[in-house]
């Protein structure tokens, strides 16, 4: 059987379909709201003279919209796959815990056409 999940983003303001998820801080809490195209452009035009005067803190310029690195931990079907991969290319790898990045890296590069 196939199963296919949508996920609909809604605007957490006005409950019309949302375009985007931003994250924004204030006063040390981080915040996530999904809006749509016009309320987002809302509230950077009502930010805009605030972070305009503002030093940044960190973070990124720019989130990404797409996560393409497998995620830490990843599946287990997964992780299995890129263990036995790295021994037959002569990597040491133990059985269980944290796969390093760089051999992560290197089974997707293999991997991908």
């Amino acid at each position: 059987m196939v199963q296919k999940t949508i996920v609909e983003l809604i605007d957490d303001l006005d409950g019309g379909a949302a375009d985007e998820s931003i994250t924004f801080g204030l006063d040390g809490v981080e915040y996530t709201i999904d809006l749509s195209e016009d309320n987002a452009r809302k509230l950077r035009e009502v930010l805009d003279p605030f972070v305009g005067h503002a030093r940044r803190a960190g973070g990124r310029k720019q989130r990404p919209t797409a996560r393409t690195a497998v995620k830490a931990g990843g599946d287990r079907e997964q992780n299995q796959a890129i263990r036995e991969w790295a021994r037959q290319e002569g990597h040491e790898v133990s059985e269980r815990g944290r796969i390093p990045q760089s051999l992560i890296v290197k089974f997707q590069e293999a991997h991908t056409s």
